[in-house]
């Protein structure tokens, strides 16, 4: 059989596409595509434990992605981990009595920041370097199976 060289051509664009897509797939998969932080502003917040969460993690209000992590640091005062979130200036209306969390997504076990909007009794709003006191650490598996054994083996 004899092969032309418009089939050698369309073959190898076909394969180049393919190649591209699969690395478009794991950017998109990873978190580790570009992030436009534009008009942004920063938070942080404080907690004993920040699991396995990353910079470029998602942070999200109600399920819906609002900004990403942009630093996570060990506050050498406190031993707490100091998480900085970038925030989309479009979502300046989060009161100021607003709570975080850390929780996992899926099962590949992808840590996000869900912020949980506070009451807003005082009409204040989350400014750029506003700081959220009210936390709830990440949960890590590891602790949560060892306690279980702990209690399960001092009850025998």
């Amino acid at each position: 059989m004899q092969h032309s060289r418009t089939q050698d051509i369309l073959v190898g664009f076909f394969v180049a596409c393919g190649i591209v897509s699969l690395f478009y797939l794991a950017l998109q998969v990873s978190n580790l595509g570009n992030y436009d932080a534009g008009d942004s502003f920063t938070i942080s917040a404080r907690f004993q434990n920040s699991g396995s969460l990353k910079v470029k993690s998602p942070v999200s209000v109600a399920g819906v992605r609002i900004g990403r992590v942009s630093a996570i640091t060990l506050d050498r005062e406190s031993l707490e981990s100091l998480v900085e979130m970038r925030i989309d200036a479009k979502y300046n209306n989060l009161p100021d009595d607003s709570g975080a969390s850390i929780y996992t997504a899926g099962l590949l076990g992808e840590k996000y920041v869900s912020i949980d909007p506070g009451p807003g009794l005082s009409g204040k709003f989350l400014r750029d370097k506003s700081r959220i006191t009210n936390v709830s650490s990440a949960i890590v598996l590891e602790e949560m199976i060892g306690k279980f054994f702990l209690n399960k083996t001092a009850g025998n």
